[in-house]
């Protein structure tokens, strides 16, 4: 189980020698900390970093300095740890990534249960359950390609619930969603963190997500 994520100086490695330039903000050359059951929105212009953030917690990238705890467990920047972040994504964090990261030529729900076949979490019935909520019902079956990109997003936003995790990441979960989508959406992650008392944290560029941030905090 991962209790926190603390973030200690940390910076892109490219601007390791003009803070000033990469920027600086309460993310950025400073330490945040991100504790499970609490809820978390990091606000950014465009250009402030955010994919990089995003990218720094999944482990998709480790080009900076600094470092990032995971529990009792301490990477610093250029530190390679594959096996490491499988393990976490599959078991401590949930992501739903800005592009969306769906198999095209699968349909919506087998889209989200590849995932709850890795995990064991979550029965197709229930998949099924939380795609029509969404108002996904016509759309189950029909392959992601076919989806538009607002019915896209709902499906990567299933499939990250569709996983334990201590943590729930959304990389700006609303960009081509409603108000009522995203009303919803919102009704379904407070639910899920109060089941399994994860931490939230959601990215925004200025569309955010309607919900009840502990803190917000700014890129």
């Amino acid at each position: 189980m991962i209790d926190s994520i603390i973030l200690d100086n940390l910076n892109l490695k490219a601007f390791a020698g003009a803070p000033i330039s990469g920027a600086p903000s309460q993310v950025f050359t400073s330490k945040v900390e991100f504790h499970k059951g609490a809820s978390y929105l990091v606000e950014a212009g465009s250009g402030r970093g955010k994919s990089s953030f995003c990218a720094f917690l999944c482990g998709l990238r480790n080009d900076y300095t600094g470092s990032i705890t995971f529990g009792n467990k301490t990477l610093n920047g250029g530190e390679k740890s594959a096996s490491f972040f499988v393990q976490l994504r599959r078991e401590s964090i949930a992501v739903m990534f800005q592009d969306y990261k769906l198999f095209p030529e699968l349909t919506a729900v087998e889209n989200v249960m590849l995932k709850s076949q890795l995990t064991g979490y979550c029965p197709e019935s229930e998949v099924r359950s939380m795609l029509t909520r969404l108002g996904l019902a016509g759309h189950i079956d029909r392959p992601c390609a076919t989806l538009s990109l607002g019915q896209q997003q709902r499906v990567a936003f299933v499939r990250a619930l569709a996983q334990p995790c201590d943590f729930i990441l959304l990389d700006e979960p609303i960009s081509h969603l409603d108000m009522a989508n995203a009303e919803i959406m919102s009704a379904m992650l407070k639910e899920r963190q109060q089941k399994d008392g994860a931490g939230v944290i959601v990215t925004s560029i200025g569309n955010r997500l309607p919900y009840e941030y502990d803190n917000i905090i700014k890129l």
